[in-house]
């Protein structure tokens, strides 16, 4: 059983410059380089919808070792440093 080939592709000059890596894998027969710059910028469309603050906050909660709080200031507050602080949980509430 022979496997199709798979192609990677990772940000090129053609592509915009998006602050992140994909690995794409595809079917080198089925794709041509126009679709899958267009299927790349859609999925840079999706990232960019979903990857923000608010979403973000939403989707988890801190839990101290005195209370859980599901509000924004904090939840990015402890998420800003490398390392969250001793007793500190972020729990994704998904």
């Amino acid at each position: 059983m022979r496997l199709p080939r798979l192609k990677r592709i990772i940000k090129s000059g053609a592509m915009k410059n998006y602050n992140r890596d994909l690995l794409v894998l595809y079917k080198a027969d089925v794709y041509s380089d126009d679709l899958l710059q267009h299927q790349v910028e859609c999925l840079h469309q999706i990232l960019i919808n979903v990857e923000n603050d608010a979403i973000f906050c939403n989707a988890h909660e801190l839990v101290t070792r005195t209370k859980i709080t599901s509000k924004k200031k904090p939840i990015l507050k402890a998420v800003a440093e490398a390392e969250l602080k001793p007793f500190y949980f972020l729990i994704n509430k998904n």
